[in-house]
């Protein structure tokens, strides 16, 4: 594989777009918050289990107040306005590291801890914010979708080959919607052994987001021990005109609980 360096790299919040907002990702991390001894007395080494997952992402922001209602024909308000109001309810962010399919994504459903404006002595003005995970510690993801994706009527996404399959432990799959214009949509994955050849495109087994019919996030996760085909893709139907949305996938390779 590539190695590649930080540029051209996204940051999605809850349906919103703050990759123009943000400075640096300070801290992206996740694993296990602790492990527990459980040596026997039988044993001449140390064994140990894992505890509960965590997850944290910290980032800096640059001070940006304006709202949409500032800008005539925008509908996506800056890093002020979105992060300052300090939500007690979860956040959905997403950190891609493109925005080609495929590109590695860390998602966490997390609390917003804090909104720390700094002003330099030279008169910049840079905001640090962190959140910590609620519920399922930090996944990493692939993107199911080239970054924003733009649909305008019912489509059926390019696939992403996760290069074995299928794999027996199901998957989790995070969905941002950024806007929409219509009555409503369904963002729902489908698989396939082949990429559609011989083996058809079927949906995947609670692989549907809820019915969207505005800004939104959302993570849903299958079965644990579901088989996964190979082949994923991102399909969209419904009526509307305009949706905006980006979705990552974490498809397991081993047991996975939360």
């Amino acid at each position: 594989m590539t190695k590649t360096s930080g540029l051209a790299q996204a940051f999605y919040l809850s349906g919103y777009n703050l990759s123009g907002d943000t400075g640096a990702g300070n801290e992206i991390g996740g694993g296990l918050a602790g492990t527990q001894d459980v040596t026997g007395i039988d044993k001449s080494a140390f064994e140990r289990i894992g505890l509960e997952r965590d997850g944290r992402l910290s980032w800096t922001s640059f001070f940006n107040p304006e709202k949409a209602t500032d800008i005539p024909g925008t509908t996506t308000d800056h890093a002020h306005v979105v992060l300052s109001s300090l939500p007690t309810t979860d956040r959905h962010l997403m950190w891609a590291t493109g925005t080609s399919i495929g590109s590695p994504a860390a998602c966490i459903v997390a609390k917003q801890i804090d909104y720390n404006p700094t002003r330099g002595a030279d008169g910049s003005l840079t905001i640090a914010v962190s959140s910590q995970a609620n519920g399922f510690g930090l996944e990493w993801t692939d993107l199911l979708t080239a970054g924003i994706r733009t649909d305008t009527t019912a489509t059926n996404g390019a696939s992403r080959d996760f290069g074995t399959g299928p794999t027996l432990f199901g998957l989790q799959a995070y969905l941002q919607v950024f806007a929409f214009t219509g009555t409503s949509v369904t963002i729902k994955l489908q698989e396939s052994t082949d990429n559609g050849g011989t083996d058809p495109w079927a949906d995947t087994t609670g692989g549907a987001f809820t019915t969207v019919t505005g800004r939104t996030a959302e993570r849903i996760q299958t079965g644990r021990t579901q088989s996964t085909k190979r082949y994923l893709r991102v399909v969209t139907t419904g009526t509307f005109s305009n949706v905006q949305f980006v979705v990552a996938v974490a498809r397991n390779d081993v047991s996975t609980l939360f």
